[in-house]
């Protein structure tokens, strides 16, 4: 269907795309992953078109239709309301209706057997292309996208740029091209969106390809990973966790093989050197040279491959009771978001808190972080009371934190003006988990991208040696590996926190407890995530 032949492309002075080969098949369900800034988006975008290849050639199957989804599209407003922009999906369709429009006008002034065997011929090619289900499709796409039934009728420039990157999701689904294209697709979904998504996926009878750095989503929806590394196209068949365990094999025996080469290469040379300065052995020397000129080297495991850990210390330890949330109330001008809320959050709990976009779980983690004297005002409650217990210090991260860095400052003065007792090793090692690596420390954040920016400021978080962690979706801009290192790294961490994510991979390796929020009133599971669904799926709980 498209084949993918000998590709080279260069980004600047940097070389993306080395020789790439690769081949995909009509229903192929393929997760594309690698490192950030590998060029996973710029493949799709070669794909279409949008960019040349420097040399190689992509070619498409006659007929073969493409769909792109990417960030590019939350800056897209209109007037037209979100089911309008969803049904241009049916193009074709609406442009028949129009002509049968037409015919209509022409046939109530003068009946004519052509022009009523014309539209008969229309109406049959809007059947067969499903024309008259296309609003009750756009609907139930719209609403499992997570929009309500008095949504469908506002005007999308209305809504946030994560909701109107749902409008146009929606949209792609409803074209259903030959090959659907998608970056990024769960970055601004809630965990039942994901779930509703996860599901049209598997039943979509075509191709697509997917970048995502959400393990589980790409686990429930591939049968293939193409991992971009070292300038080349690596197919894995099979999903995520197939493809983790055949990279720690293939990692393991590149390891082994690297050491006995290593080992070989140091025989040589010393083998050079002892009969270099012998004119009896020089012949036998010379010999040595050959033979290590013509290894091919293999090379070194890539750091970033190896499992990596951090922590982080707590400055003093809190009380057992760490904050106490009593009958609390939340409104935005008439419209209540919490009402009449309660819970004890104790030392040493994990909690997860999980739900729809909208409901009020940053709301929730402002009102408990307006509690600290040390933090500004975020917001405040209506009515009841958040008390936080003694020796509690609470460290909150949230994305509009990005505004509080100093863009004068590099990354790595603007963390060591943090904790200024770490040393500069434990600073490089931190920077390198999250993506910052050696002369990288040295970039002014000024010139960072609002993802490197988000990376800074939840690295801030976690260097102040607080013992209240509360992080609103920490996991944005990371990559795989970054998520595992600070899911590790708070399962490990000896005090207390509170994260906003829609992660699920992510939920369920940190939380010891699951709060959510139903019918504005938040509610606690004393258990795991998986724990937690189980119980949804079996109908013990109704969210």
């Amino acid at each position: 269907m498209l084949t993918i032949n000998d590709l080279s492309f260069y980004l600047g002075n940097k070389q993306l795309y080395d020789k790439c080969s690769l081949s995909i098949k009509p229903k192929d369900k393929i997760g594309l992953i690698g490192a950030n800034g590998t060029g996973k988006s710029t493949l799709m975008k070669l794909i279409t078109g949008d960019l040349i290849p420097d040399s190689g050639s992509i070619n498409l199957q006659t007929g073969f239709t493409l769909g792109f989804l990417n960030q590019d599209h939350l800056s897209f407003k209109t007037q037209d309301s979100i089911k309008q922009v969803a049904l241009q999906a049916f193009s074709k369709v609406l442009e028949l209706e129009k002509q049968v429009e037409e015919i209509t006008r022409q046939m109530e002034r003068e009946y004519d057997e052509k022009l009523c065997e014309k539209m008969m011929r229309i109406q049959d090619e809007i059947e067969h292309l499903g024309g008259y289900e296309m609003e009750s499709k756009t609907e139930e796409v719209l609403e499992g996208m997570g929009f309500s039934t008095s949504d469908l009728d506002r005007p999308l420039e209305e809504f946030s740029g994560g909701w109107r990157m749902r409008v146009m999701l929606a949209k792609m689904l409803l074209q259903q091209p030959s090959l659907m294209m998608l970056d990024e697709p769960t970055n601004h979904l809630d965990i039942e969106s994901i779930k509703w998504l996860e599901k049209y996926l598997i039943d979509y009878k075509k191709a697509f390809i997917v970048i995502s750095h959400d393990r589980c989503f790409l686990n429930n929806i591939t049968d293939r990973i193409v991992e971009l590394e070292k300038k080349k196209l690596v197919s894995y068949p099979g999903n995520y966790d197939f493809y983790e365990s055949e990279k720690e094999k293939n990692i393991e025996i590149q390891r082994n093989v690297y050491e006995r080469q290593q080992k070989e290469i140091e025989h040589i040379k010393t083998n050079i050197e002892r009969f270099g300065a012998k004119a009896s052995k020089a012949a036998q020397a010379k010999s040595w040279e050959k033979r290590l000129e013509r290894m091919d080297v293999v090379e070194a495991v890539d750091n970033r491959t190896t499992r990596v850990k951090f922590s982080f210390d707590i400055t003093q330890t809190s009380g057992k009771i760490v904050a106490t949330i009593t009958d609390v109330t939340k409104n935005y001008d008439q419209l209540e978001i919490i009402k009449k809320s309660s819970a004890i959050v104790e030392r040493g709990d994990k909690i997860a808190l999980i739900g729809a976009n909208g409901k009020g779980k940053s709301t929730l983690l402002r009102v408990i972080a307006n509690n600290d004297p040390m933090l500004p005002n975020y917001e405040h409650i209506d009515s009841g009371k958040i008390e936080i217990g003694p020796n509690v210090t609470i460290a909150f991260y949230a994305q509009h934190q990005l505004e509080s860095l100093n863009l004068e400052n590099n990354i790595y003065d603007e963390l060591i003006n943090v904790n200024p007792a770490k040393f500069d090793g434990e600073i490089r090692k931190i920077c390198g988990m999250f993506l910052f690596t050696k002369d990288d420390v040295y970039k002014k954040i000024g010139v960072l991208s609002g993802g490197e920016k988000a990376r800074v400021a939840l690295i801030k978080v976690l260097l102040q040696g607080a013992n209240f962690l509360l992080l609103d979706e920490p996991t944005n801009h990371l990559d795989m590996i970054s998520i595992d290192v600070l899911a590790q790294a708070i399962h490990q961490y000896q005090g207390t926190c509170i994260a906003v994510s829609h992660d699920r991979h992510f939920v369920n390796k940190i939380a010891t407890k699951i709060w959510y929020i139903k019918d504005k009133i938040l509610k606690e599971y004393p258990g795991t995530y998986d724990e937690f669904n189980n119980s949804v799926k079996c109908g013990e709980i109704n969210i």
